[in-house]
């Protein structure tokens, strides 16, 4: 037996299961399961986390060796693993401490907790898609920013992301529109207010049209593509 293992003869000896050294996995190999000797409740209690698990199809494994480095732990530890890592599999530990809030002073209470690698998580996680490109509402004048008000709900309602730039003029938000990489402006000034429409700028290609407000939606989803 390692010496580390000698000392947690004592001080924890559960966690002898969990040893790497080599010497001790060949003693641990021939070790009775200490699943073998869980009393009645505990059993009972084993037995509803297992079906809990089988009733909503997540995937597990009872590992007999499986320890948890402190001894406030009641009940089930467990670990989430995975293959995509390597030799580092597990992304998450934790388990349940019943009696921890009472020893801490506090009330008789439940509790489970666990702790994760986010560096292990972050890794796992696939790349996140593009951001959607916003469209830039430029509205030219008083009357043109009462109607961009509802006209700038009406197209997030349809699931377009809108940025309204009031402030400077005309080439002072177009050029911030292009540092948020709009993916088309839309002006609305006077002239546009008389024919109940607006001009839309394709910011990529530099075609620019005139669209009827009732349009909007649509035709800057299809450009939007």
């Amino acid at each position: 037996m390692s010496e580390d293992s000698g000392r947690r003869l004592d001080s924890n000896p559960l966690r002898i299961l969990d040893s790497k050294d080599p010497g001790d996995i060949r003693i641990n190999s021939g070790a009775p399961a200490f699943d073998l000797y869980l009393n009645e409740p505990s059993r009972e209690f084993s037995g509803r986390v297992l079906s809990g698990l089988d009733a909503l199809g997540i995937r597990h494994r009872v590992n007999p060796r499986l320890v948890r480095g402190l001894d406030y732990y009641t009940h089930t530890v467990f670990e989430f693993v995975t293959t995509d890592l390597g030799a580092q599999g597990t992304v998450l530990a934790g388990g349940r401490y019943d009696g921890l809030v009472e020893v801490m002073g506090g009330p008789s209470m439940p509790g489970v907790g666990w702790a994760a690698g986010i560096e292990r998580l972050a890794i796992l996680i696939d790349e996140p898609p593009a951001p959607t490109r916003p469209i830039a509402l430029v509205p030219l004048g008083e009357a043109a920013e009462q109607v961009a008000l509802k006209l700038g709900e009406a197209l997030r309602d349809a699931g377009l992301v809108v940025e309204l730039t009031y402030s400077g003029n005309l080439q002072r938000r177009m050029r911030r529109a292009d540092r948020i990489n709009a993916r088309a402006a839309i002006l609305i000034g006077d002239n546009e207010l008389a024919q109940n429409a607006a001009t839309v700028r394709d910011l990529d290609s530099g075609a620019q049209e005139l669209v009827p407000l009732g349009d909007l939606p649509a035709r800057l989803k299809a450009l939007a593509g």
